[in-house]
């Protein structure tokens, strides 16, 4: 299934019901007066977020969403029934935007959280309402509200603690698969992910945390290049990145090439993502050449503290989860 991260939507609230115009009508009761009830509102349409949604996908068959409008109202004083509440459900992590003027109109973050998007119309006045003492049989009523109509464009960002990220084949679904309970298709080809996976990871000392392997950057991601600027805007609510490195690539001569390309295009895309914090590792370390890679990657950069792994044989995972709790504890720190 393509991964569908955002959509444009139409809704519409309902109209509210006509008022009635009615006369009571009874034997032995002459003159009986209005008795015409009122229309009932329309329905509103309300946005929920729910993890029973984990894409926009749906949007791509439906784009059109179109709440009840309310009955009008009868004889005997009866009011219309109400239209129904019409339920959107998004992801949690969705941005509500007006699709007219871009303003954002929430941020749905958390499970359960919701947004009344569009109200539904009033229902119009029956013409009891409107006898008085020098007009007892008013011969009209009001006409419903109409319901608003928005035009909304919609943006989800994954909600993960950390990001991993890195060059095609660096090796990512491989390592979320190793440390959580996701289970991702890998490959030996470019863009093997197309969409972001995310896994639970349980260390047993710490927390949990989520975890989210980020599709393969390229030069010029952040113009678009690649799988582009998609899912650069997924890094943005990590607190961390696993910044994951094939060791067995690495040049020797040019050993901190890639290293400098992911981060540039992180600081092109947005500043505040190049200086988020970083846990290098070094990955496939049971391929040939690549412990000396390493070594001279960690020679080239010595102000950064680096680990070494195989997430295929699973040396070093210990250390870098535990690298991983510890920094997120120090982020904890810092919440206000």
């Amino acid at each position: 299934m393509k991964f569908i991260d955002e959509a444009t939507i139409t809704v519409q609230s309902g109209d509210g019901g006509r008022g009635c115009v009615s006369f009571r009508r009874e034997r032995f009761i002459p003159r009986g007066g209005p008795d015409g009830g009122d229309g009932g509102n329309g329905g509103d349409v309300l946005l929920v977020a729910t993890s029973r949604k984990r894409t926009l996908h749906h949007f791509q068959y439906q784009h059109s969403f179109k709440a009840t409008n309310g009955a009008g109202g009868q004889g005997a004083q009866k009011t219309g029934k109400n239209g129904p509440l019409l339920i959107i459900e998004l992801p949690p992590g969705t941005l509500v935007y007006d699709a007219e003027t871009g303003a954002l109109l929430k941020d749905l973050t958390t499970e359960g959280e919701s947004f009344l998007v569009a109200q539904g119309g009033r229902g119009g006045r029956g013409n009891k309402r409107f006898a008085t003492a020098t007009n007892r049989a008013p011969r009209f009523a009001q006409p419903g509200e109409p319901g608003e109509a928005r035009q909304l464009r919609l943006e989800l960002k994954l909600l993960a603690d950390v990001g991993i990220i890195g060059l095609p084949n660096a090796g990512k679904s491989t390592l979320i698969g190793a440390i959580s309970a996701a289970h991702p298709k890998t490959g030996s080809y470019p863009f093997t992910t197309l969409a972001p996976n995310l896994g639970v990871v349980a260390t047993g000392w710490g927390a949990p945390f989520v975890v989210a392997d980020i599709p393969g950057l390229i030069e010029g991601a952040h113009q678009g290049a690649g799988l582009g600027i998609q899912f650069l805007r997924h890094i943005e609510r990590t607190r961390l990145l696993v910044h994951l490195i094939d060791a067995s690539t690495i040049d020797p001569q040019q050993p901190l090439r890639d290293y400098h390309a992911i981060n540039a295009e992180l600081r092109s895309y947005k500043p505040e993502l190049g200086a988020k914090p970083q846990i290098v590792v070094l990955n496939k370390l049971d391929l040939p050449g690549a412990e000396q890679n390493a070594t001279t990657f960690q020679q080239a950069l010595p102000e950064i503290e680096t680990l070494s792994i195989s997430a295929v044989t699973g040396e070093g995972l210990t250390p870098l989860k535990s690298k991983i709790v510890s920094l997120l504890d120090k982020c904890d720190e810092q919440l206000p």
